[in-house]
Formats: C-alpha cells, sequence, structure tokens
C-alpha cells in the first residue's frame, strides 16, 4: 500500500500542474479583466478614468503582461513564498481573505458530514432491515421530499418563518452582540446557538440521498450467500448486520471523500448567501462576479488539489473498508 501511494502522489505532481494550468485559462476566458470591471464600475456612477490611471493600474496588477507570464509568476510565488497573490477587490493577500474564512467554512463542512453520514447510517440501517415496514416507508417518503426541495429554499422558509413567527433572524452564525466580540465561553455558546441551522439545511439533500443509497446497498449484501452462512452459524444478527454488510454497504459514503474536501473550501455557495455565512462560498462569487483573477484562481486552485487529494484517500480507506478491494 505505501508503493501504491508514493506512485500516487508522484502522479499527483504533474496533475496539479496541469489543473493549475487549466485553472488560470479559465479565469482568463471572460472578456476584460479586473481593471475592465473597475472602470466600467466608476463610469457608471459618472466618474471618468484618465488613460495615464489606467496605464498606472495595469502596471502596479501586472495586467499589460501576457497570461502566460502572469501564470508563471503567480505559480513561482506560490511555490517559493506560498503567496496566491493580492486580491484587487479587497486590496489584501489573497491567503489572508482565504484563511480568514475556511475556518468557518470547514467547521460547517465537517459537522455536516458528520451529521449526514451518523443520520443516514441508522435510518438506512433501520429501513433495510425492516423492509415495507411503516418506518421504512417514513423514511423513504422523507427522503424524496429531502431531496426535490433544494436547500437555498429550505433556508429562505426558515428566515421567513423565524421572521413572522418569532421576530428572530437565524442568519449569521453569531448574535449581533457577539458579531465583533473577542472570543469567550459566552461567544462559542452563541456559535452553537447557531451553528445547528446551517448543518440542518446543508445536510438535508445529503441524508436522503445517502439514506437511499445505504438503503439499496444493505438490501443487496443482506441476501447474500456470506449473510445467510454467519446466520447458520449462529452469529447474533445485530453483530452480523454491523460486522459485515453495513461494513460493505459503507462504500459509498468513503468514496465520496474526494467531494466532501473540496467542499471545505467552495462551501455551499446559495446557501451561504441566504444565510449570510462568513464562509469561503460569498468570497468565491465575487471574485468570480469582479473578475478578480488571483482570488478566484487560487480558490479553482484549491479545490482542484483537494479533490486529487480527496480521491487519493478515498482509495486507501476503501481498500481497507472492504478486503474485496486490492490495488493489483
Amino acid at each position: 500500500m505505501i508503493q501504491y501511494i508514493l506512485h500516487r502522489v508522484l502522479l499527483m505532481i504533474p496533475t496539479v500542474f496541469g489543473i493549475s494550468i487549466l485553472c488560470f485559462g479559465i479565469i482568463q476566458l471572460p472578456p476584460g479583466d479586473f481593471l475592465t470591471f473597475y472602470v466600467a464600475e466608476l463610469s457608471a456612477q459618472g466618474e471618468s478614468v484618465p488613460e495615464a490611471q489606467i496605464a498606472q493600474l495595469e502596471r502596479q496588477y501586472g495586467l499589460g503582461r501576457p497570461w502566460y507570464v502572469q501564470y508563471f509568476l503567480w505559480m513561482k510565488n506560490i511555490i517559493t513564498k506560498g503567496d496566491f497573490g493580492r486580491s484587487f477587490t479587497w486590496n489584501k493577500p489573497v491567503s489572508d481573505l482565504i484563511w480568514d474564512r475556511i475556518a468557518f467554512t470547514m467547521l460547517i463542512t465537517l459537522l455536516t458530514v458528520v451529521f449526514v453520514w451518523i443520520v443516514a447510517l441508522f435510518i438506512g440501517k433501520y429501513a433495510a432491515t425492516h423492509q415495507y415496514s411503516l418506518g421504512d416507508y417514513i423514511a423513504t417518503f422523507f427522503g424524496f421530499i429531502g431531496l426535490a426541495v433544494p436547500n437555498f429554499l429550505l433556508a429562505l422558509l426558515l428566515l421567513y418563518y423565524s421572521l413572522k413567527l418569532f421576530g428572530l433572524s437565524p442568519a449569521g452564525l453569531f448574535s449581533p452582540e457577539y458579531q465583533d466580540a473577542p472570543w469567550s465561553v459566552g461567544k462559542w455558546i452563541d456559535l452553537l446557538a447557531h451553528l445547528w441551522i446551517p448543518i440542518v439545511i446543508l445536510g438535508t439533500a445529503g441524508t436522503a440521498g445517502a439514506i437511499r443509497i445505504l438503503r439499496a446497498n444493505l438490501l443487496d449484501e443482506l441476501h447474500k450467500p456470506y449473510v445467510i452462512t454467519a446466520r447458520a452459524k449462529g452469529v447474533p444478527e445485530r453483530t452480523l448486520i454491523w460486522r459485515y454488510p453495513v461494513r460493505v454497504a459503507l462504500n459509498p459514503f468513503i468514496s465520496t471523500v474526494g467531494w466532501t474536501l473540496p467542499e471545505l473550501v467552495s462551501g455551499s455557495i446559495i446557501v451561504s448567501v441566504v444565510l449570510n455565512l462568513p464562509t469561503t462560498g460569498p468570497l468565491l462569487l465575487g471574485a468570480l462576479l469582479q473578475q478578480d483573477m488571483f482570488l478566484a484562481g487560487s480558490f479553482i486552485l484549491l479545490v482542484s488539489i483537494l479533490t486529487v487529494i480527496g480521491t487519493l484517500i478515498s482509495d486507501v480507506l476503501l481498500a481497507w473498508l472492504d478486503p474485496r478491494i486490492r490495488f493489483s
């Protein structure tokens, strides 16, 4: 396994290099650049920008150079200094903007994943072992509802009814009095009081889908010869279910690690905007809309790298979890 991991890590180097070129190329595709957006914004406000000022801004941000020169300078700074460039919109280093928000994004995403896995595991196992029971039908009904209703619509409904019935807004992660306050026990308690809202909303669709997947996989495993043989040997039913078929049915959960890690950076953008969450999602959306190329490019690059790393982690965990999978 160590040889396989080393081989995959070496293959990741040219893969990430190719991805970085694609990322930089994608953010260069729209016509114009940040300077074009900035000049158009000033013109819309009735202000004129002299040609000398435009030339000065081009030199300042390096926008007058060919794209490949900008790319190699960008990658050189990332590799040698860990410098992702400077955000034109915020006039701050990109690394400061990303790391300021990524902690909350990681917290929400990881807790959402744990919520989805725990709920889906127990409900999916119950629905499979009690096929066509009342509980199975209830889980199926709510599963289809969860898949059909978009997360951002749930967030909007929650905001509307919270304001209408209780006069409270569940938006954000902190109450107004704790928004800019230093960290304390009270601020942590306030964070926990707000944290469950985005976790439940973001986890609704994922939980519904995971329940259906686990139920279907577990139903396939429950009728296989190794389960029948274990029953014939007198293995207790609870031990049998959790040790063998559930373990094999968990493969789809592990294989989605490759999708989960990119969520740590991108977040659920629409839900974050609706709930006014201080995550990286709205920042990425703003960077794309304003053609803030270093900020947008850094986000896309991090998402791509985490996808590659997540895929490697998924492969390793699948081989550890399921003895039928071997790297050879």
